[in-house]
């Protein structure tokens, strides 16, 4: 998800924002949600997939958000 920034500064946040660091691990859950439904490990509807898949978008916004209002 945090691709192009310094994996020292993402753990910095993780360690020091506590809201961050619950959102990060919330996307990180969700992603691996919506990998599960996708491969049919993890029964849900089209309808629960696409609110995870939204869930999982807002989380990933608003944690870029944070990086970017926290670093510039």
């Amino acid at each position: 998800m945090f691709e192009g920034q310094s994996p020292t500064e993402v753990e910095a946040l993780l360690k020091a924002n506590t809201e961050f660091r619950q959102l990060y691990h919330r996307h990180k859950e969700l992603d691996k949600q919506v990998l599960d439904a996708e491969l049919g490990v993890l029964p849900v509807d089209d309808t629960r997939l696409t609110q995870m898949k939204r869930e999982k978008l807002a989380a990933k916004d608003r944690l870029t958000r944070m990086y970017d209002e926290l670093h510039h």
